[in-house]
């Protein structure tokens, strides 16, 4: 097999369909490596920034040194470092030090790895939700519409998937904004729940920035309170070992998997109304069913929802098995498990509220086929109310 050329060495390799395929260049960006990155030299910044106004011997011309390269990146640098170091942090460190050559001898003073790491992956998670939310609303917000236009409009309700009582197709509906309602204040609620790991040490005991502002306790949870407002958080985590607990990303991806659930059964519904041909999804002017069956009208969207939406909701595995076995202060085998499922969960979330505000926005009904199936169904329904009339009239109703 021929070598490929430069212009298709993208092609010649695996990448994510969550990022290649599906998810918004938001969020995209969101768990790149330039926003990674960047927040990792911001990061650098503000600590700098606190420690020089707690009085530690930091000039304005070493700050403005690194205020002026905070995206001045330089990759392949970054790259052949960590190669020589096998360590990502220190990596940075020289790249950021070698464009900040003033600054380099206080860029993450006092500080430990996960001083940038586990801060930009709050920082990370919380700009996730951010991007979420409005998506979500704004599903809901197409849904309420869809109810309200089909308020009255009678269709047949469902036990079991057999025939039972009448119901409306907006009362139906109202069946799964309640349950996105309910995302959307868990998504809330966790985002407004997430603090800052702050400025902790090695092991959560602050024993570094001790050391530099000579065992004076004020300065440091000053600068910890500093540091955390910069990076625009009210509260930080009172109590950490290296890491911030582990049962954060629990919470986190608790509530995406929760918000999986809720789409998949949605759109399971709409799979099946699909079949009975009494609702459907948009399907384009051009667009192909089958590739051999040219009548078919697959209901695709609803079913990527689906596909997508159980991944979402297995991930939810990866964090509760990493914080149940986090030794003591923290163990490294967290690492490499969060670089996948937290990106992976955000990703995915993304794409199914997108695809399902698709799909809401362009729900076509069919009422003579809604209306044909209750008529068929009618003899049976009206046994119930026999049974109530019979009861009405002194009669024993078994």
């Amino acid at each position: 097999m021929a070598t490929p050329g430069a212009e298709e060495d993208a092609l010649a390799r695996y990448r994510s369909p969550l990022v290649s395929r599906y998810a918004s260049a938001e969020m995209g960006f969101n768990f790149s490596e330039r926003k990674k990155f960047g927040t990792w030299r911001r990061l650098w910044l503000y600590l700098a920034q606190a420690e020089k106004s707690l009085g530690l011997p930091i000039t304005d011309e070493q700050i403005q040194e690194m205020e002026a390269n905070l995206d001045n990146i330089d990759f392949k640098m970054a790259a052949e470092e960590e190669k020589k170091l096998r360590h990502d942090v220190m990596a940075h460190v020289h790249t950021f030090a070698h464009c900040c050559p003033k600054a380099a001898a206080i860029i993450h003073l006092g500080a430990t790895s996960c001083y940038v790491g586990d801060n930009t992956d709050l920082i990370v998670l919380r700009d996730g939700f951010n991007l979420l939310l409005p998506k979500l609303a704004r599903v809901i917000s197409r849904l309420a519409d869809f109810a309200e236009k089909y308020a009255d409009l009678p269709t047949l309700g469902f036990t079991h998937y057999q025939p039972a009582q009448l119901t409306t197709v907006g009362k139906r509906c109202c069946l799964w904004i309640q349950d996105l309602c309910m995302d959307l204040q868990n998504l809330e609620r966790a985002r407004d729940d997430l603090r800052f790991r702050g400025v902790k040490g090695t092991t959560g005991t602050q024993a570094s920035f001790l050391q530099l502002f000579e065992g004076d306790h004020s300065k440091v949870e000053e600068l910890d309170r500093l540091v955390t407002a910069k990076a625009g958080f009210k509260r930080a985590y009172i109590v950490t070992g290296q890491t911030y607990s582990r049962k954060v990303d629990i919470e986190v991806l608790s509530v995406l998997a929760s918000l999986g659930a809720s789409i998949h059964k949605i759109c399971t519904d709409i799979r099946l109304l699909a079949n009975l041909k009494e609702i459907e999804e948009p399907f384009e002017k051009d667009q192909i069913g089958s590739s051999a069956m040219p009548y078919k009208r697959n209901p695709m969207r609803s079913e990527r929802c689906c596909s997508l939406a159980r991944h979402l909701m297995t991930l939810i595995l990866d964090p509760l098995q990493t914080a149940s076995v986090q030794w003591f202060e923290r163990t490294l085998d967290d690492s490499a498990n969060r670089r996948v499922c937290l990106a992976e969960a955000f990703l995915t979330a993304d794409i199914i509220l997108s695809t399902l505000q698709n799909i809401s926005e362009g729900l076509v009904v069919y009422p003579k086929v809604i209306e044909r199936r209750i008529r068929q169904e009618l003899p049976f329904m009206a046994t119930e109310n026999i049974i109530m009339a019979m009861v009405k009239a002194g009669g024993n109703r078994q």
